[in-house]
């Protein structure tokens, strides 16, 4: 679990740093930033889907995974966290009817929360990472990748608000569940899932670089259930080979 809980509080230091230190930007400039950003974020969501060697189960796992996420609503449930937390903090929310891109002002408690936790959640590197850290207890990846979000946490700190801290948590639940996971199910997990894992995961970042841009909101939380689609797929036809 160190390279979960390293991760974690990098994202919470530099997240306070954002927020407190650097929370004056200009509002052109925190604007071209966010499209900066959602550009960046679109690179390497691509670059990271191509890494696909099974482009028919990515379409597949991406269609399977926002069926079961529009049944239960994970965007509205992690929202609705999101919202929930913002109360008990006190938090002042944001203005009615500022842009989903925080051109109009910063996001609100639970917008950057949300963005912020899928954004370290769903990359490649936050899935194999963990899956090393667990199994071989190489954190290596983990921490390469705390240098990376504590970059993304200064800027997002600044831009969209304390929010950003608190996506510390549910990076560490999921990072640390995938690595206690892996231990238990070091058998199942071959290296073509862990790829197809990773490449959809990718996919589902690139939603949240749409976000940024300002083009019509994805519910990119809503995708998250895809990941784990390769996993049973893959497990399930090898047992039928047999």
């Amino acid at each position: 679990m160190l390279g979960p809980a390293v991760n974690s509080v990098v994202i919470v230091v530099f997240g306070l740093a954002g927020c407190f230190l650097i929370r004056s930007i200009p509002q052109r400039f925190e604007e071209i930033v966010i499209k900066a950003l959602g550009l960046s974020v679109i690179l390497f969501g691509i670059s990271g889907a191509l890494e696909t060697q099974r482009g028919l189960l990515l379409i597949l796992s991406m269609v399977i995974g926002a069926l079961l996420g529009e049944c239960i609503d994970l965007d509205r449930r992690v929202n609705r966290l999101g919202l929930w937390a913002e109360k008990r903090l006190g938090v002042k929310a944001a203005a009615e009817g500022e842009s989903e891109t925080g051109a109009k002002g910063k996001r609100s408690f639970s917008q950057a929360f949300v963005t912020a936790s899928i954004l370290f959640c769903a990359g490649s590197m936050a899935i194999v990472g963990s899956i090393q850290s667990g199994v071989d207890g190489n954190h290596e990846m983990l921490f390469v990748k705390s240098t990376l979000d504590g970059v993304m946490s200064v800027i997002f700190g600044a831009s969209m608000g304390i929010g950003v801290v608190f996506s510390a948590v549910p990076v560490f639940l999921y990072q640390g569940g995938i690595a206690l996971a892996a231990i238990a199910f070091r058998d199942f997990l071959t290296a073509e899932i862990i790829r197809e894992m990773a490449a959809t995961g990718s996919l589902i970042i690139t939603a949240l670089g749409f976000n940024f841009l300002g083009i019509k909101p994805i519910k990119a939380a809503n995708l998250i259930p895809a990941i784990f689609i390769p996993l049973v797929y893959i497990t399930i036809e090898g047992f039928v080979r047999r």
